[in-house]
């Protein structure tokens, strides 16, 4: 949907409760108020809102005066923020939400709100952040949720939130107003990309957490460093000083999988990453990830499409 009247305007409701995260309310409005400023006029506006409404705080101090939720909600968007308690009975909204559903209201949740929606809804096709997911499956036994960025089923979207949240915004902004307005606004935030919804979490690839277990850590840091030209696991042992048995044990014991199969793994999101948010060719990408033969069959092994059909969903996705 592209913007036909200069002044036409839209209204986002916001939903925050006590431990809200900041990054996740500054990345919608922030991004709102600049794209507000280049059109020089006010395209968006949005309202903070919670269940009683009041003031709601947040782990760094910073307290919002917030409305209480409408009965009947008029809003074109509802963002629910993510919290820095999973577990804050606050973020089971399924009254609230039932409203802005019938209200035909696209609604956003962000981190632990998408977490506790999928914790309830216990069906369809759902992303959070990727913290979330490790304790949905600890916890309760969910194993189905989705690794990218952000996941439509339609009236929601779920999404891992924190740095995320900015490109999910810049998304809409691209939808509702243009592709120039979108490239403006994210050059002023200094955003050099704006990363497709299906662009998959950094867990076990770039930015994964410390295990704690030096041999651990060092072995996987081998591995991110060496993307394009992958090292022998043998190699890699003799590197670190240990035994192939005790690293395989590590992996398996740690993250479930063996040292082969994990490398794969962070080999096959950077391609994917690729795909989706740069315009290298399909060869190119395989080579930049390891995989100078048969890319595109060991991509569809991993992700059950080939890489050409992924670009061209997000070019059907792109012109609607």
């Amino acid at each position: 949907m592209k913007l036909m009247n200069a002044q036409q305007s839209w209204h986002f409701d916001i939903i925050l409760c006590d431990g809200f995260v900041l990054s996740e309310l500054s990345a919608i409005t922030d991004t709102l108020r600049i794209c507000n400023r280049t059109l020089a006029h006010e395209a968006f506006t949005w309202s903070f809102l919670s269940v009683g409404g009041g003031l709601r705080r947040n782990p760094c101090d910073v307290m919002v005066e917030t409305e209480e939720v409408p009965e009947r909600p008029t809003a074109q968007f509802l963002f629910v923020l993510g919290n820095s308690d999973p577990d804050a009975p606050d973020l089971s909204l399924r009254r609230v939400l039932s409203r802005y559903f019938y209200a035909g209201t696209k609604t956003y949740l962000l981190a632990e709100a998408a977490a506790r929606f999928i914790q309830e809804e216990d069906s369809g096709t759902f992303t959070t952040h990727w913290e979330n997911a490790t304790l949905l499956r600890e916890r309760h036994g969910v194993f189905e949720t989705q690794s990218q960025f952000a996941s439509d089923t339609g009236q929601v979207v779920t999404c891992a939130g924190l740095e995320a949240t900015v490109d999910v915004v810049l998304g809409l902004i691209g939808r509702l107003i243009s592709t120039a307005a979108q490239t403006t606004v994210a050059n002023i935030l200094l955003h050099d990309t704006v990363r497709d919804p299906g662009t998959l979490q950094p867990v076990n690839g770039g930015a994964i957490a410390r295990t704690g277990d030096p041999e651990l850590d060092h072995s996987i840091q081998i591995m991110q460093e060496n993307i394009e030209e992958p090292v022998p696991i043998s190699d890699l042992v003799a590197q670190i000083g240990i035994s192939p048995r005790s690293l395989e044990r590590k992996f398996k014991a740690r993250l479930g999988v063996s040292p082969n199969q994990f490398y794969r793994k962070i080999r096959m999101h950077r391609a994917n990453n690729l795909l989706l948010n740069t315009s290298m060719c399909v060869r190119d990408v395989g080579m930049a990830c390891g995989f100078p033969n048969g890319f595109s069959s060991l991509y569809k092994g991993f992700f059950g499409v080939t890489p050409a059909a992924l670009r061209k969903s997000k070019r059907m996705a792109a012109a609607e």
